[in-house]
C-alpha cells in the first residue's frame, strides 16, 4: 500500500493501482455507466444520506466526470481522507462543475456503512449490491483502500481514467478538476517552476508575516535569519503518537549537529516546527519541548507548506539546503538510519554513508544469537534477502544490513546485536515473553486492521502489529498519522 500517504511515498501512499491515463478506457456512455454501476434489479444508486427519498438514476450521470470511491468506516486513512474529500467535492460543486463521486463500500455491516454514508455528500452503490461492488474492484484492480478511480466522460488522448484520485486530491485539491492529462500537466508544470525558483524565505515568509517564532513564543526571529543555512521544516503535532516517540530523538539529535557545527565552525542548521496541532494550547505545551523555531499556530504558510510538499503524513521532516532548494523530504528516515552523522543530508552524504556501512559489514560475523530471541540470526543485505526494515530490538528504521531470521523475520541493526550463546538467547526471550505478559500494554493495544490482499472479496484482515513478528508492519498506516 502506498502512504507517502504515502502518500507516502514515497511511500510511504493510499493507492497502489494500474498505471495513470490506461489509453483503452471506455468513453463514459449511458450504457458503459449501466453496465459499470447497475445490476439486473437495479438502473439506480443511492443519493446522499440527506436525500433518502429521492433515487438516482445512473443514466443521470452521463456526461460528467465521475469519481468511483473505493473506502470503508473501519479504517482511519479512510476516513482521514475521507474528509478531505468532502471539502474538495462541495467546493466543485458550488462552482456547478460536472463531477459526481460514487462510493463503492468496503465496510462490515450494513450499520457501518450507513452510519459512513451518513456523512458523505455524493452517490452511492448500496451496501447490498455485493456482485457489483466485486466487479468494480475486479475491474479496477484495487489493491488497497482508499481508491479514487476518475472517468471522463469522453475518452481522448488528453482524457483518460485515472487511478490515482487520492494522490491527485491530495496534492492539488479543487485545482486537480478536471482531471485531464493537460490539466495535471500544467500543474506539474507550474509545480516545477515554484521549486526551481523556491528560496527559504519564500517558503516560510508570506505578505502578512515575514518572522517566526522563537521558544518563548513571544520574541520574532526574522526569516531572512536562515538564509544560508541547512533548514529541517519538521511537521508534526502533539496528537500524534509517532510524532511524539520521534521528537526527543530529534531533538537529541539536532543539539548533537548544532554542537559539532559550532565546535568545527562556518556552517549552522535549525528546525522550524510547522504545526498541525488542533489548538493553540496544544501547539505552545509540544512547541514548549523543543529548542528550535516555529510558524504561528494557525498560520496558512502550515497549508501551503504541505500541499508545496505533498506531505501525507507525519512526522516528516523536510530538509533545505543553504541554497534554499530542497535536499530530501526523507529527513526523519535519514536521521532514524544514520542519527547525526545523516547530517548534512545531501545525496553525496548519503552514498558516503552507505559506502562506509558496506565497509564496516565485511568484518561482521555471519550470523550470531541475540539476546532476547531464540533462533540463529542471519546478516543479510538489501542484494541477499534484507531491505527497509524496523528494527526489533531500537524499534527504530533500517536498511542495508541487518540480521534477521530466516525463520520468523525477526530483523535487528547490526550495532543493537547482543550477541549471546544459543541457550542464553532462548532465557533471555522467554524472560522478556513472561515481562511482556505483564505489561498492560499487551498485544491488544497494539491491534490495528487493513484490507485484505483480496480486495475483490470485500473483506478485512486483522493484523497484530508487534516489531518482533511483522517487519514491514512499522511502515503501514499505523506508524504515521494523517495530517492534512
Amino acid at each position: 500500500m502506498k502512504v507517502e500517504m504515502n502518500l507516502v511515498d514515497n511511500s510511504n501512499n493510499p493507492v497502489r493501482t494500474p498505471t495513470n491515463g490506461d489509453p483503452e478506457a471506455e468513453n463514459i456512455s449511458a450504457s458503459t455507466l449501466s453496465s459499470l454501476l447497475a445490476s439486473k434489479d437495479r438502473d439506480y444508486l443511492l443519493p446522499p444520506a440527506t436525500e433518502a427519498d429521492q433515487q438516482v438514476k445512473i443514466s443521470d450521470l452521463e456526461g460528467k466526470v465521475i469519481g468511483i470511491y473505493f473506502s470503508a468506516n473501519w479504517y482511519p486513512p479512510c476516513r482521514n481522507f475521507n474528509r478531505v474529500l468532502i471539502g474538495v467535492y462541495e467546493q466543485l460543486k458550488s462552482n456547478g462543475s460536472n463531477f459526481e463521486i460514487v462510493f463503492v463500500s468496503s465496510d462490515e455491516d450494513l450499520d457501518a456503512f450507513n452510519n459512513y454514508r451518513q456523512g458523505m455528500p455524493w452517490l452511492s452503490i448500496p451496501f447490498s449490491d455485493l456482485e457489483t461492488k466485486k466487479a468494480l474492484n475486479r475491474k479496477y484492480e484495487v489493491e488497497s483502500i482508499p481508491c479514487l478511480v476518475i472517468l471522463q466522460h469522453e475518452d481522448t488522448k488528453d482524457n483518460a481514467t485515472f487511478y490515482d484520485g487520492v494522490e491527485l486530491i491530495y496534492r492539488y485539491g479543487v485545482d486537480a478538476f478536471p482531471f485531464t492529462k493537460e490539466k495535471l500537466e500544467e500543474l506539474r508544470r507550474e509545480e516545477k517552476r515554484k521549486h526551481d525558483s523556491q528560496t527559504v524565505t519564500n517558503l516560510l515568509a508570506n505578505p502578512d508575516r515575514d518572522y517566526l517564532l522563537d521558544q518563548t513564543i513571544t520574541r520574532k526571529v526574522p526569516v531572512d535569519s536562515l538564509v544560508g543555512k541547512t533548514v529541517g521544516l519538521y511537521l508534526s503535532a502533539q496528537w500524534c503518537l509517532p510524532c511524539v516517540e520521534f521528537t526527543p530523538k530529534l531533538i537529541s539529535i539536532y543539539q548533537k549537529i548544532k554542537q559539532t557545527l559550532e565546535e568545527e565552525g562556518g556552517e549552522d542548521f535549525e528546525i522550524v516546527f510547522v504545526s498541525n496541532d488542533r489548538d493553540q494550547n496544544s501547539f505552545e505545551s509540544y512547541f514548549g519541548s523543543m529548542p528550535w523555531l516555529a510558524l504561528p499556530f494557525g498560520d496558512p504558510t502550515v497549508r501551503s507548506l504541505a500541499k508545496y510538499f505533498d506531505v501525507q503524513w507525519i512526522p516528516c521532516l523536510i530538509i533545505i539546503g543553504p541554497n534554499g532548494k530542497t535536499v530530501t523530504k526523507q529527513g526523519r528516515n535519514l536521521i532514524n538510519l544514520y542519527q547525526e552523522d545523516a547530517y548534512p543530508f545531501t545525496d553525496a552524504k548519503v552514498e558516503s554513508l552507505e559506502k562506509e556501512m558496506e565497509e564496516a559489514a565485511k568484518s561482521l560475523p555471519r550470523s550470531e544469537y541475540h539476546a532476547g530471541h531464540r533462533h540463529e540470526l542471519t546478516l543479510v543485505s538489501e542484494g541477499s534477502g534484507g531491505g527497509p526494515f524496523i528494527c526489533c530490538d531500537c524499534d527504530e528504521q533500517g536498511s542495508g544490513w541487518a540480521y534477521q531470521c530466516l525463520e520468523c523475520g525477526y530483523e535487528v541493526h547490526p550495532r543493537c546485536i547482543r550477541a549471546v550463546t544459543p541457550q542464553s538467547s532462548i532465557e533471555d526471550r522467554d524472560d522478556m515473553v513472561r515481562e511482556k505478559s505483564n505489561s498492560p500494554n499487551d498485544v491488544e493495544s497494539n491491534k490495528t486492521k487493513f484490507v485484505s490482499p483480496n480486495a475483490m472479496e470485500l473483506k478485512k484482515e486483522e493484523l497484530v502489529i508487534t516489531s518482533s513478528t511483522n517487519r514491514h508492519a512499522a511502515f503501514g498506516e499505523e506508524e504515521f498519522a494523517h495530517c492534512w
